[in-house]
């Protein structure tokens, strides 16, 4: 029996989330529908899928790797069971060995819970009739991102966008079930729509999937033309999508049920918009709060002053410079900020400027130098 990890391609330490992609890479290449008449894919693509059915289920995983390390899946004498190896694998117990070799090397032997296990992992019974298998449960499809970006003013404001999102959605001919309009799935015949088989290992009887169905317990006859029995078909869907107002960099938005569509009837996953916010040449943004630097006279920061601001969206407030304003003050109005998410809306923070003249004339030196003259040294100590 080929290990399951290694068909797969993962490790033994592998996610559930590792496992589920590498499942669905190596479906889509090794799909009997994506490979008619290719014999070496068609037994690939059932091997994953029996490897994945194990893998995918943390219980039959837990009892696969305990078999696994029993050597419960190596050659052995009549066939299959357990190898004794150089002394027996690490936590192999000989009387179990030594119990079935006395029995023929064949036959079934009692083995606690091992028979339990091995009926739960494979769907069937050991050392007797297969049981009745269960078809693979419906599965939830993947999930997506998108991105996009809006700028500062569509940010402050919110905006509806349209996204592009290429995905595996659900064939519109077939509306999913594979099989060409006016016609429907048909029970397996192989396998009466258990979508497992029996079959002899040893001293085990082992249930696996159905070759002929791939443990679907259906077969479609008539494939649809479209997606060719497959049930889904990739394209490219446009979603609007609502940027709320203040939406801050790097915000994801969900959009429930436009990921990729789910197997065998399972639900469509999620799509996550992740919104990217271009920067504005005037104001910074610090949370809902805005920054904008405004110049002012050194005239107007002694004596003080009421001069207009600019504020986002484009209009003008009074604001009040109090006399003595040092360069770097932040003065703050209230309510001009960012909208917030649940309502409301930030400051705006206004931090001054105080503008220096480059060059004086004359007449603004001859007052300047008599203004500073009646103004004490700063740099002077006290006795």
């Amino acid at each position: 029996m080929a290990d399951h990890y290694q068909t797969l391609g993962v490790s033994k330490n592998a996610t559930q989330d590792e496992i589920k992609k590498a499942f669905r890479k190596l479906a889509r290449e090794h799909h009997p529908d994506k490979n008619q008449g290719n014999k070496a894919s068609e037994e690939k693509f059932k091997e994953v899928s029996t490897a994945y059915e194990t893998l995918s289920d943390p219980e039959k995983r837990k009892q696969y790797d305990e078999l696994s390390r029993l050597g419960a899946f190596g050659p052995g004498p009549g066939g299959g069971g357990f190898r004794p190896g150089a002394g027996g694998p690490q936590g192999f117990d000989p009387r179990m060995y030594q119990q079935w070799q006395q029995q023929g090397g064949g036959a079934q032997f009692e083995m606690g819970d091992l028979g339990d296990i091995l009926g739960n992992l494979f769907g069937g019974a050991a050392g007797g009739g297969a049981g009745r298998g269960r078809r693979r449960a419906a599965e939830r499809g993947d999930d997506l991102q998108a991105r996009v970006i809006v700028s500062f003013d569509d940010a402050l404001n919110g905006v509806t966008v349209r996204v592009p999102v290429d995905k595996a959605d659900t064939c519109d001919t077939c509306r999913g079930s594979g099989a060409k309009p006016g016609t429907t799935p048909k029970v397996c015949p192989e396998c009466q729509g258990r979508g497992v088989i029996a079959r002899n290992q040893g001293p085990f009887a082992l249930s696996e999937q159905c070759p002929r169905c791939h443990g679907q317990g259906t077969i479609i006859e008539s494939p649809c033309p479209t997606c060719h029995g497959t049930g889904v078909q990739h394209k490219t869907r446009r979603y609007n999508v609502k940027i709320p107002a203040g939406v801050k960099d790097g915000s994801k938005i969900r959009i429930k049920g436009k990921g990729e569509a789910g197997l065998r009837g399972g639900p469509a996953g999620d799509l996550f918009v992740r919104v990217r916010v271009e920067t504005d040449d005037l104001f910074e943004r610090q949370g809902d709060n805005l920054v904008v630097e405004v110049p002012v006279t050194v005239s107007e920061a002694a004596l003080g002053a009421t001069v207009k601001i600019p504020t986002p969206g484009g209009g003008r407030v009074s604001l009040k410079v109090p006399a003595g304003s040092q360069d770097g003050r932040t003065l703050r109005v209230r309510g001009k900020g960012m909208p917030k998410l649940k309502g409301g809306q930030g400051d705006l923070l206004v931090k001054l400027r105080v503008q220096i003249p480059g060059k004086l004339t004359k007449d603004q030196k001859q007052l300047f130098e008599k203004l500073g003259a009646t103004f004490p040294d700063p740099r002077s100590t006290a006795d």
